[in-house]
């Protein structure tokens, strides 16, 4: 893999920057929430905050192309593609919560190569770099290295992301392990990149969901999948496991992949 170009992590930076500027404006703001056509919430805040970041984004870089949760893609560059989630947990935002946070992510030829969440209220961000070590507010974090499932707590952000049948798949998971927990949006991949939890297994994801979480979980010694253990590129599909170690990844996908 080719080394990023450090304007490209500047111009992820100055987004980030910017975007919490947004964000900061109109959190626990009286606003209107609108539901979209597939029932999600979003609100002036997400739209104000992806127009601020695709502005940059396409000014810095007009060749390249970009792909957002509420403006849609603007499609230019097939090799450099940037995703982006203006705020990762609407619902959180909408009801005060702090960890809501905003992704941005650069795809080189498909595959993730560069990665940002940011947490604006928390002041805390994460950065990954194919090649480099993933960064806490500059420092460098790592995963931590629980051996088995017992010992391992899981996370995801909420039941509703689960049908029946990837339920059962998560439920069956998440009672092998010591202890599960519920929230938390993309703020629990953070966690665990700084080695403060193990599991996170989700599911009904959509592309801007984990495309900024790959590198950032990776570059801190985790691994980041989906369900079948295959690496996440923008062809992946909806589900998501990410894990602090590799025997811990095994154990969960050796679950997830069980028979009903």
């Amino acid at each position: 893999m080719h080394p990023i170009s450090d304007a490209y992590l500047q111009t992820a930076i100055q987004c980030a920057d910017q975007a919490r500027k947004v964000t900061q404006h109109w959190f626990r703001a009286s606003i209107e929430i609108t539901s979209k056509q597939d029932k999600s919430p979003v609100t002036i805040a997400d739209e104000e905050t992806e127009n601020v970041i695709k502005s940059i984004i396409l000014n810095n870089h007009p060749n390249h192309s970009f792909i957002g949760e509420e403006t849609g893609s603007e499609m230019n560059d097939e090799q450099w593609q940037w995703i982006i989630d203006p705020i990762d947990g609407t619902k959180s935002f909408a009801t005060g919560s702090p960890t809501f946070g905003t992704l941005i992510s650069l795809l080189r030829d498909g595959i993730p190569v560069l990665g940002v969440i940011d947490h604006g209220m928390l002041d805390e961000r994460w950065i990954g770099v194919t090649g480099k070590p993933t960064t806490h507010n500059g420092k460098i974090c790592r995963t931590r290295s629980t051996p088995t499932l017992d010992k391992a707590s899981i996370y995801a952000t909420t039941l509703d992301m689960f049908n029946e049948s990837t339920f059962a798949q998560y439920d069956r998971l998440s009672k092998q392990c010591q202890f599960r927990v519920f929230g938390g949006d993309c703020y629990v991949y953070g966690l665990l990149s700084s080695g403060l939890t193990d599991i996170v297994c989700e599911a009904d994801l959509k592309p801007y969901d984990y495309m900024a979480l790959s590198t950032v979980v990776e570059g801190a010694g985790g691994i980041i999948t989906d369900w079948e253990g295959k690496p996440l590129t923008l062809a992946s599909k909806d589900k998501v496991l990410a894990c602090g170690n590799k025997s811990l990844h095994q154990a969960a996908l050796d679950i997830l992949k069980q028979p009903r």
